[in-house]
């Protein structure tokens, strides 16, 4: 097998993401779970930016075990000696210098000629190297470097001590095929090549940070750099886990080759970083977005349901996702409409399949998506009509801001009368107290909603609630121009449905 590095940046080009910024307990969190995620590099971090990057570098260095720990530096000594004091705790570690070898670059933000740059470069990685035996070297802007000049600096450093080359397309300019182009011509025009690895750090301002980081493995690069959900600078960095799945699932082209990564660890890291960093994930996103393994197309719904090779390439169990997910909404077949209600516990007949889809259909028009609830509702109201097995006959309320909030409530139930009195933290609160002792039902609220169905002072209010219980999660509607009236009808739907569910 041709193992394939992967070097994660995402503590330290992720964290370049603005407004990405990291704390030293959340750089060693999210360090612990790359660790486990099965990374080989760790780049911790640009140890002289600031004491604190320093800091969390050393702490990182010290507290994760297992991948090579790397800290960034310019071509400078100082520089070096910082990355070096920071990461030498490490079990692994490595040194990343940098050096830009462009002509745009030289000419405008060093102001140095090739001669200078190419000597600068040299005493660098010789003295990162005598503090350091794993020198990685980056002539950066790689991909806008005149390509015989590039050459003379990548074969220079390796002579000087450097494991590890790495040639970044700095700003995502390189198109995929005249990359993959200038890492063979790189193989092919370095002499001593065959003594360092060759690495690739892509950039995503065209969209193609990943597809140029897989041209450069097919044609001879052997680590990849990358960061998880593809933070970074700008439009970011090729993703992580776009590139490890990309080689594990198309294994026709990349025959023999592979990662150490455990990818049902994916789906747990990207939400990690995406929680810690505050960027959220789109929900489109490849691999790790809401919508990867989503269909609500009836076409595709319909297809994954006889096969799921025919609309799924992956597995979403091997990324860590729970399983497939058929999104409900106007754009769903029958197929899935079915299937769906037999999940939830529906076992209806033809006839009333299709009278509960017309009326699933109108409710789509209006939703975005049809949750379970909804579909209870549907049944329930459309097909089964739940009995109403208790009814709310009185109900008496004692509430103030000197009193504590009392309810005294009076239910029938098969021809009589029961009765509890109960207090809360309010008046709605003592309420469903109260009818927990009367019905024996124990939920919990999750959720609450009131909302006026007409205008003015005795306008009618709606309460819907969500509760939670044995039976799961079941949604309550109530209405009336007393809302603790409304509220106390919401909660009496939600035990005559469970009731119902219960027979």
């Amino acid at each position: 097998m041709k193992k394939i590095t992967i070097f994660d940046t995402t503590l330290r080009d992720g964290e370049q993401s603005p407004g990405a910024s990291l704390n030293i307990n959340e750089k060693i969190e999210i360090g612990r779970q790359l660790a486990v995620l099965g990374v080989d590099v760790i780049e911790a971090g640009f140890p002289i930016a600031s004491r604190g990057d320093f800091d969390a570098v050393k702490a990182v260095a010290k507290g994760v075990k297992g991948p090579v720990i790397c800290g960034l530096a310019r071509a400078l000594n100082k520089d070096i000696d910082a990355a070096y004091n920071s990461v030498k705790y490490a079990r692994r570690p490595r040194i990343h210098v940098f050096l830009a070898t462009s002509k745009i670059h030289m000419k405008y933000k060093l102001k140095k000629a090739e001669d200078e740059i190419l000597r600068l470069a040299v005493a660098a990685v010789k003295y990162a190297r005598r503090k350091c035996k794993d020198v990685e070297f980056s002539p950066e802007d790689a991909s806008r470097t005149d390509k015989d000049f590039l050459y003379r600096v990548v074969e220079a450093v390796i002579a000087a001590g450097a494991s590890t080359v790495n040639i970044p397309d700095t700003v995502g300019y390189a198109m995929p095929s005249e990359y993959g182009l200038l890492i063979k011509g790189i193989k092919e025009n370095v002499p001593n090549i065959d003594r360092a690895v060759i690495s690739v750090h892509c950039h995503n301002d065209l969209g193609l940070g990943v597809a140029n980081s897989l041209s450069a493995v097919l044609n001879g690069a052997r680590q990849v750099e990358c960061t998880i959900n593809g933070l970074g600078e700008r439009a970011g960095n090729a993703s992580l886990e776009e590139i490890v799945m990309a080689i594990r699932t198309r294994t026709d082209t990349f025959n023999g080759f592979s990662t150490g990564v455990k990818t049902r660890e994916l789906y747990k890291t990207s939400k990690l970083v995406s929680k810690l960093t505050g960027m959220p994930v789109q929900r489109n996103k490849a691999i790790v977005g809401a919508n990867a393994f989503a269909h609500e197309s009836g076409i595709h719904q319909d297809g994954v349901l006889k096969e799921r090779v025919t609309y799924e390439i992956m597995r979403p169990e091997d990324v860590g996702f729970g399983s497939t997910k058929m999104v409900l909404g106007k754009h769903s077949g029958r197929h899935a409409f079915r299937d769906h209600l037999k999940r939830i516990g529906f076992g209806l007949s033809d006839e009333q399949v299709d009278k509960a889809f017309r009326r699933f259909k109108d409710l789509a028009d209006k939703k975005k998506e049809i949750f379970d609830e909804d579909l209870e509702t549907i049944v329930e109201e459309e097909i089964t009509k739940v009995p109403e097995k208790y009814h709310l006959q009185h109900f008496y309320i004692s509430s103030g801001d000197e009193v504590s909030p009392a309810a005294h409530i009076k239910l029938r139930y098969k021809n009589k009368v029961m009765d509890a009195t109960s207090s809360g933290d309010g008046p709605i609160d003592a309420c469903y107290k109260a009818i927990d002792k009367i019905t024996g039902t124990s939920g919990r609220l999750l959720d609450y909603e009131v909302r006026s169905v007409t205008s003015g002072k005795d306008a009618l209010g709606e309460v819907s609630i969500k509760i939670g219980s044995g039976s799961g999660v079941v949604s309550g509607r109530g209405s009336s121009t007393d809302i603790i009236e409304a509220s106390i009808k919401a909660y009496i739907n939600v035990v005559n449905k469970l009731a119902y569910k219960k027979k």
